[in-house]
């Protein structure tokens, strides 16, 4: 029989890398059949890393994690947490669930510079690009994730990406019917429970599907409050064949959690490691001179609900093109931050007008306890269509990327019961009416964006394949149509429409030479964008009304260079990737004074130089011993002064960037023997700047973790019965992360006072046990 993948060697080498990205491990098996992308491979694969690393073939720094690491650990934890042995990747939650969130920053870039898939959707917020990474699919529905940490693939669906790439592929139904149950209990309550149902192959022996439930709660590590989440994850697979299918996804999440306080560190001093929001209910009135009470934690809630539906449509034209057409629909429905906020009935409403929020028929002075916080409402269809077609020894992609988002922002405000809970946790209602009975908003907004580019990447396979060269542009483009529409907020009782947008072209260079079977040279250089958020849009710093018509300072997209050197051996008993790295970031967007219009603004500050080392290394089990290392090393630094007056330059210029520690290890000890494993794991994070001043420094800190489990053999109606257990920072090691790179100074310089770093504290010792089993 002809093979029609004969003749497209660099094709076939990509898919090979592509279906170990895909890959769902098998404890006890070394060899899959994987469908991505555009056919069929059964991989023979070396049973390296445990999950934690595979063999690469991209040109291009790359990191890939399986099922079979997920699978050992905590089945609650997000997808933060599942990156954190990565090299370079410097991640932390704000517990140990993984139920609260989390922060992520990799060479230097925060989450909401990295771009961010699952099943090649973008996740990232559409105004502000953030990442919440509790928000997704099951753990137990994972098949792998990725890094690309110096540049996004050619045919990624993004404009807010200038540090790399994080990606989430999810699991296909089974083609044999299955039940699997699996039932988490842990420490400070927490519960999950998680089914799972496969249909198997269906008649047609084409399509399949699946459907799974999960429930799961915990409560706060310090302080009163926790966290419910309820969560449907289903999927639809119909293959005509390994050329011709259609793999249809449907992610549901709805979650309510208190929020975790960050604290400073006069605060930490002062009340301890387990400080956090107030347990006492606040007063319902209060005087116009009173003092603010604290924030009451039943004031302090997350609550979101999100749906992301997509579909991956493959078609083969003829033996040498391929189709792919990938659809989806994102939407995101709450609120998140402080709700609590008092509010006078006099003249606090739009236009100066005053309103009886009590109902009591008198207008007060005194100031009234609400619930009332930014409420978000995102909408948003895209498609992906590319054409692969290959000529000779060339591969070429390409394609185009289209999204039309509208992100309604509110702040509306509603009554407090007695217990200090909201009459809505969703901000609903009742709601508090103006005095012509219209909605009070603290903000009311409306940006839609529209986004698309333009993509085109050849691949050429030279000497026997032994030499692959990838040459590859997009074109992304967006354009915000933001109105304002008159509300309570600061100076936003004007209504106003602005349109703004941004583009750029984006090239992207990667060879990789095998100099031997096992042995690989590769390099790369691309460029990557972010265009600003849709905040500089409602900014009353940044949009001033001139004659009646808004006027916007003037903003260019943050850029970056990012050049890859690397060498990759993948040999039978070990396989390893060093890889040398430079990002030259510019334009970077922060807070800076502006002469013009003598107000601080977000505008553009200058360049960030990156340079580091990334080192991972994974051997073949000896013995039933495997152990993963990995190390990174990162050198940042600041390249411009930052004015943050009209009186006071800060220097900047020199200093290390904040959130980036210089060194990041991570060390993974496994044994295990036929159905049990146990396995010690380290992290260790060197000391960081906290501030762009370099004037409060965080210290390192080393955390620590086992995982065991056995597999027993089946029993009766049960299949694969197992027990495992984790345990998270088993020194019970207390640490420190600050809450965001955007800090100026912790100390005050000359007139400019100074700023206050807020830290997410480290989780102590936590412990869970899962049972599962299929049925």
């Amino acid at each position: 029989m002809h093979d029609k993948t004969r003749n497209r060697p660099a094709l076939r080498l990509t898919l090979m890398a592509l279906a170990c990205l895909g890959a769902q491990a098998h404890a006890q098996s070394n060899h899959e059949t994987i469908v991505d992308g555009d056919k069929t491979v059964v991989v023979t694969a070396k049973k390296v890393g445990m999950g934690l690393m595979v063999t690469e073939d991209a040109p291009k720094a790359r990191s890939t994690i399986t099922a079979e690491e997920l699978e050992k650990q905590r089945a609650t934890g997000n997808a933060f947490q599942a990156l954190e042995m990565l090299p370079s990747v410097n991640s932390y939650n704000y517990d140990a669930t993984g139920l609260f969130g989390g922060g992520l920053s990799m060479r230097g870039f925060n989450s909401d510079q990295i771009g961010a898939t699952i099943n090649g959707v973008p996740v990232n917020d559409a105004g502000t690009y953030a990442v919440y990474p509790q928000e997704y699919v099951d753990q137990e529905n994972t098949c792998s994730e990725f890094v690309t940490q110096g540049s996004t693939d050619v045919d990624s669906p993004q404009i807010g990406a200038t540090g790399g790439n994080f990606g989430i592929t999810s699991c296909n139904p089974e083609d044999v019917q299955r039940h699997r149950f699996t039932q988490t209990l842990g420490q400070l309550n927490l519960t999950k429970t998680f089914y799972r149902y496969d249909t198997g192959l269906f008649a047609d022996q084409r399509s399949k599907a699946f459907i799974s439930f999960s429930h799961s709660e915990a409560d706060k590590w310090k302080g009163k409050g926790g966290a419910k989440r309820e969560h449907i994850d289903s999927g639809f697979s119909y293959d005509w064949d390994k050329f011709n299918y259609i793999h249809a996804t449907l992610l549901w999440n709805k979650a309510t959690n208190h929020n975790v306080n960050s604290v400073s560190l006069a605060q930490l001093n002062a009340n301890g490691y387990d400080y956090d929001y107030s347990t006492t209910v606040p007063p319902a009135v209060i005087s116009a001179t009173a003092a603010t009470p604290a924030t009451y934690y039943g004031l302090s809630l997350n609550p979101f609900e999100n749906l992301i539906a997509s579909a991956i449509m493959q078609f083969r034209l003829n033996d040498n093109t391929d189709l792919k057409i990938v659809p989806y629909y994102w939407y995101g429905f709450g609120t998140g931050g402080v709700q609590q906020k008092y509010l006078s009935e006099t003249g606090a409403f739009l236009n100066g007008t005053s309103t009886d929020i009590n109902g009591d028929g008198i207008i007060s002075t005194n100031r009234y306890l609400l619930a009332g916080s930014t409420l978000s409402n995102t909408g948003r269809p895209g498609v992906t269509a590319s054409l692969t077609h290959v000529i000779g020894n060339h591969t070429i992609l390409g394609g185009f990327w289209y999204e039309r988002s509208h992100k309604g922002e509110s702040g509306p405000a509603v009554q407090v019961n007695a217990d200090g809970t909201p009459a809505d946790d969703y901000l609903q209602a009742p709601p508090v009416l103006r005095a012509d009975g219209t909605q009070y908003n603290s903000r009311d907004w409306l940006t839609v964006s529209t986004s698309y580019q333009a993509f085109l990447q050849d691949t050429v396979a030279l000497l026997d394949d032994r030499l692959q060269i990838n040459a590859g542009v997009r074109t992304p483009y967006v354009k915000r149509d933001f109105t304002n529409f008159p509300n309570e907020g600061s100076k936003s009782a004007t209504a106003y429409r602005i349109k703004q947008s941004y583009s750029d072209v984006l090239p992207q260079v990667g060879v990789r030479y095998r100099v031997t079977n096992d042995d690989q040279l590769f390099a790369s250089v691309a460029k990557n964008m972010k265009a600003p958020p849709n905040t500089i849009l409602s900014s009353a710093n940044n949009v001033q009304i001139v004659n009646g018509q808004p006027v916007l300072s003037d903003i260019k997209e943050e850029t970056s260079y990012n050049l890859d050197i690397g060498y990759r051996h993948q040999g039978s008993m070990l396989i390893s990737s060093l890889t040398f790295y430079q990002v030259n970031f510019h334009d970077r967007l922060a807070a800076a004074y502006n002469p013009n219009n003598l107000l601080s603004v977000l505008t553009n500050v200058g360049d960030v130089k990156n340079r580091g080392v990334e080192l991972e290394v994974s051997n073949t089990p000896i013995n039933g011993w495997a152990f993963y290392g990995s190390l990174g090393y990162a050198n940042s630094e600041i390249k411009d002064n930052l004015r943050a007056s009209s009186t006071v330059v800060l220097n900047t210029a020199g200093n290390e960037f904040p959130l980036t520690p210089k060194w990041k290890a991570g060390l993974s000890a496994e044994y295990s023997n036929g159905p049990g494993f146990a396995r010690l794991t380290a992290k260790a994070t060197s000391k960081q700047q906290a501030t762009l001043m370099n004037d409060e420094e965080v210290p390192g800190y080393t955390t620590m973790g086992f995982d065991a489990g056995y597999t027993f053999a089946n029993f009766m109606k049960l299949k694969r019965p197992r027990i495992m257990i984790n345990v998270s920072n088993l020194t019970d090691k207390q640490y420190r992360n600050p809450s965001s790179q955007s800090v100026t100074n912790a100390k005050a310089y000359g007139s400019y006072a100074a700023g206050t770093v807020f830290y997410y504290l480290g989780a102590p010792r936590f412990t869970s046990v899962s049972f599962s089993a299929d049925f």
